[in-house]
């Protein structure tokens, strides 16, 4: 077994630097090692500040030395997708608009991880303004596989998935408005939580959606995403969304059984059109779960395709009424395909979103009728493995809008309802490339999902496994 202290998961590492068996600095040269041996190849990082990251690990341990721990987590180092306003530092957006824009304010999330005792390794790449599924940046160039080079990270979180998986970072926060933590973490095989709306404060995290948008981590496994939301959760004077009320504990959720649950896998939509080792996949993981105790029922969901036309308009008009000015006066500094996703919202009529925003309530409430019966459903991620960057190339593949548009089917309809979903690396494609799948539960239901998780990754090992750098 490798002893590299990068490759370790957030929960042993933080426990390993509390009971100082190593150091926060050797924890944090770890990652910076590997970082200067990945990012050329991987382009996954947007700025590392390796001299400010060891500083702040020195200080760590001077701190632990005396007896004073700073949280959690302290000692820790994490880099995040570049979104998340921090105080004194640039926050890109991905963009060319925001480049030299510095925070006068820190993001929420960010600050209560801060406060569990994490260092900053630096910021992570992303599509601009997080408006893209696949990976590509026009500005920036995009993020590479760790598992396939040529192939699509996903996006709009792509930095985060590629870190996470290639052990650049312990864990990531990524934000998913119509799929962004979910698509990276299926196609670099690592554990991505879409919290419920609400669930976590969005105070200080770049807007793209206003009813759409949530925060949530990408991590090795369903117990480090635990860990992380227990510490992010909660009620924030900044974010009158942010819903009030005591925080589950998610940690001893992850440790409980699953015998008994009931699963429900869509007798539709969700398993048709899938590729053949996707669909393979499905039914290996159906198995473990069973093997695992759970419950496997098939259940029978309204209409999806409406939900995902809906959530595409939704995102559409609140999108282009956050960038209007921009539009207007510096449309020349947008990449083209973001400009063009942003110039349509502008032309959706405001009745049509009003309809689209009134159904959501009653959307919702046929989703919860449907599904009254089981504890989470379980569906692909997407209907396919990671294409290549070549093929969901926008500017030079004229196929490439079909290739999106077949990646994101299966993650708009739980935006869409606000609904939270957790997605689990759970197999390989004969090529070597991650598959994962996402289990759907009930609002502010995480603790489920992470239970369910963490008893598949007890009876798996896809989650601990490392792509090797050729």
């Amino acid at each position: 077994m490798s002893t590299e202290l990068a490759l370790m998961s957030l929960v042993s590492v933080a426990k390993g630097i509390a009971e100082r068996r190593f150091t926060a600095r050797e924890v944090t040269q770890s990652c910076l090692d590997r970082v200067l041996q990945w990012q050329p190849r991987l382009n996954a990082f947007m700025a590392i500040e390796a001299d400010e990251a060891l500083a702040a690990a020195d200080a760590a341990d001077a701190a632990l030395a005396k007896g004073h721990a700073g949280g959690a987590l302290h000692g820790v180092p994490l880099a995040h997708k570049d979104m998340y306003y921090e105080t004194g530092k640039v926050v890109t957006c991905g963009s060319l608009i925001r480049r030299d824009f510095i925070a006068t304010t820190t993001a929420t999330a960010l600050r209560r991880l801060k406060q569990a005792g994490t260092i900053r390794l630096g910021s992570l790449q992303l599509a601009e303004f997080a408006y893209g599924p696949t990976g590509h940046n026009a500005h920036y160039g995009p993020v590479h596989n760790p598992w396939g080079f040529a192939h699509v990270t996903g996006g709009s979180s792509s930095g985060s998935g590629a870190a996470v998986a290639a052990r650049l970072t312990f864990a990531a926060l990524g934000s998913d408005t119509g799929g962004s933590i979910r698509m990276p973490a299926h196609f670099c095989g690592v554990t991505g939580l879409k919290t419920t709306v609400g669930r976590i404060s969005r105070a200080g995290a770049m807007p793209l959606s206003q009813s759409l948008d949530t925060v949530g981590p990408l991590a090795r496994s369903a117990e480090d995403c635990a860990l992380l939301l227990g510490l992010m959760a909660g009620p924030d004077p900044e974010d009158l969304t942010a819903i009030a009320g005591p925080v589950p504990d998610y940690a001893a959720a992850t440790r409980q059984p699953i015998k008994g649950l009931r699963i429900g896998v869509p007798s539709a939509f969700y398993v048709d059109d899938l590729d053949a080792e996707v669909a393979r996949i499905l039914d290996q993981t159906i198995a473990v779960l069973k093997r695992e105790g759970a419950r496997i029922v098939e259940v029978e969901l309204p209409d999806q395709r409406q939900l995902t036309a809906a959530c595409q308009l939704v995102l559409a008009v609140e999108a282009a009424s956050f960038h209007k000015r921009w539009l207007i006066e510096r449309p020349q500094d947008y990449g083209p395909q973001v400009l063009m996703r942003l110039q349509n919202g502008l032309a959706i009529p405001g009745v049509s979103y009003l309809e689209a925003m009134r159904w959501r309530g009653p959307a919702l409430s046929a989703h919860l009728e449907a599904t009254a019966g089981v504890d989470a459903v379980i569906a692909p991620v997407a209907p396919v493995a990671a294409p290549t960057i070549a093929e969901s190339d926008v500017g030079n593949n004229p196929d490439a809008e079909a290739v999106i548009q077949r990646l994101t089917r299966f993650t708009r309809p739980v935006n869409y309802l606000g609904l939270p979903a957790l997605s689990i690396p759970s197999g390989f494609t004969q090529g070597g490339l991650p598959v994962g799948m996402q289990l759907v539960g009930r609002s502010f239901d995480e603790a489920t999902l992470l239970r369910i998780g963490a008893a598949f990754q007890r009876a798996t090992d896809f989650h601990d496994r490392v792509p090797a750098l050729a």
